[in-house]
């Protein structure tokens, strides 16, 4: 896949900060509903890390009706996502979307690879306080979505749509209820 914009992968300084996304923000529409700067840069893993789902502070989320994606360190496992550049005007939208204030997620910095085995410093999230999980069935599709449309490994998308949901049978936010649509026609 081409390198957009991406060649300096310092990008950290000036203007722009690295994100490294691997629950619903691996999904374009859904990372440009509130931070349109967002760029992709690349396909990344993370390494010792694994994909969890939860209830931060045991509460189901109300977006998602179900389970969030967290991270939590694990030796031997991995972790795919995009890596996303994006403008410095769009760090507090992207803080607020992760619900930092109300603690749900704490901002941290991780080191993942390319692809072609480069390292790179990014920002990222994760959930400190929570109960395990499962999502709901749309939250799973739009991640399956998401690393559909940016090619994220074979064999982790498997995994990925391997993830038992629970059994929300209701409906999500009408946007959400759209990008899932958007994210359909653009992958199939």
């Amino acid at each position: 896949m081409a390198n957009s914009g991406c060649e300096d992968l310092r990008g950290q300084e000036g203007e722009s900060f690295l994100y490294f996304a691997y629950g619903s923000n691996l999904l374009t529409e859904r990372i440009h509903l509130r931070n349109p700067s967002a760029v992709f840069c690349c396909v990344a893993r993370l390494q010792d890390f694994k994909l969890d789902f939860g209830n931060s502070q045991g509460k189901t989320s109300e977006t998602w009706h179900g389970g969030i994606a967290t991270i939590f360190q694990s030796p031997g496992d991995e972790v795919w996502g995009v890596v996303w550049k994006m403008n410095k005007s769009n760090l507090s939208s992207l803080d607020e979307q992760e619900g930092v204030k109300s603690g749900t997620y704490v901002p941290i910095e991780v080191n993942v690879y390319t692809q072609e085995g480069k390292e790179i410093t990014c920002r990222s999230y994760q959930m400190k306080n929570y109960e395990s999980a499962p999502p709901s069935p749309q939250y799973k599709k739009v991640i399956c979505l998401g690393a559909k449309e940016n090619g994220l490994p074979l064999e982790y998308q498997k995994k990925l749509h391997a993830i038992e949901p629970n059994d929300y049978k209701g409906e999500v936010s009408e946007e959400i209820e759209d990008i899932i649509k958007k994210g359909e026609t653009k992958t199939h």
